[in-house]
């Protein structure tokens, strides 16, 4: 195929992907009040399922966080006037862009297929397959742990001694966080993907990853406390456990280092 060919190739491929993100947020958009009062804004009250199995299990583990208070809810505010419009369109966008996500990972794969080789197919068809999953449990992993325990870590915290602050949450803070924490956490989730295809390019290998373990567990507990900013070890392990986990399941999937090849005199 010619150099035009591909380029009218790509602007169909552009242009189909266009037309089901545009069906999938009008889908969306008309889906969002039930999504946003059972979905988004389920972490702002006590009867969150998180909060729930917490609260029933904080009496039998002493270092879970409290959760104990059954008339936990915030109340989201909006300060500007056009701030809930703007943000039912921001957040059906994606909304939609999630779950279109598969669809654009297949037609970005149609068209990169013809110009791999037959050995490449099979590696491209696993590493497209894995990652889509991989981002789907990492958002999946943000949405129901890492922003409950973060948005609830934040909300209940106290600067002054006598708690005479009031919290007054956002709408576009609560949703800028909400929109962040889960996007990170599907990224994240890509590490494993990315080691894979570092080793295909033969940049990584098992024994490098291995090698280097004591300073990844430093760097992934400095990422996990940053992702969740709080003091309570039990809500750090959460994040840091996947994380940890994410890793050795990198070391798993990569290849040995390969032989140097003896110098032929």
């Amino acid at each position: 195929m010619s150099f035009w060919g591909h380029l009218e190739a790509l602007r169909w491929v552009l242009i189909r992907v266009a037309v089901v993100l545009v069906i999938f947020i009008i889908a969306a958009f008309i889906a969002m009040p039930y999504v946003f009062d059972s979905f988004i804004l389920g972490p702002t009250t006590s009867n969150f399922f998180l909060y729930k199995f917490f609260a029933h299990m904080g009496g039998r583990i002493p270092f879970l966080p409290d959760f104990g208070d059954q008339d936990f809810s915030v109340s989201i505010i909006n300060i500007n006037v056009a701030s809930q419009f703007m943000t039912h369109i921001s957040t059906s966008f994606w909304l939609a862009l999630v779950l279109v996500f598969p669809y654009l990972i297949y037609e970005i794969w149609k068209f990169v297929r013809p110009a791999l080789f037959p050995k490449e197919v099979s590696s491209m068809r696993m590493a497209f397959v894995m990652g889509t999953g991989m981002f789907y449990l990492g958002c999946a992993v943000g949405y129901c742990i890492v922003f409950p325990f973060t948005f609830r870590f934040l909300v209940e915290y106290q600067v002054s001694a006598s708690a005479l602050i009031v919290n007054q949450i956002n709408l576009n803070s609560y949703i800028s966080i909400f929109i962040m924490m889960i996007f990170i956490m599907g990224v994240v989730f890509e590490l494993p993907l990315l080691a894979w295809i570092l080793s295909k390019l033969g940049l990584v290998h098992k024994e490098m990853l291995k090698s280097v373990r004591k300073y990844a567990v430093v760097v992934l507990l400095v990422l996990a406390a940053v992702i969740t900013p709080t003091g309570d070890p039990f809500t750090l392990s959460l994040v840091f456990i996947p994380l940890y986990l994410l890793y050795e399941l990198s070391i798993a999937l990569v290849a040995h280092k390969k032989p140097e090849e003896e110098d032929v005199p």
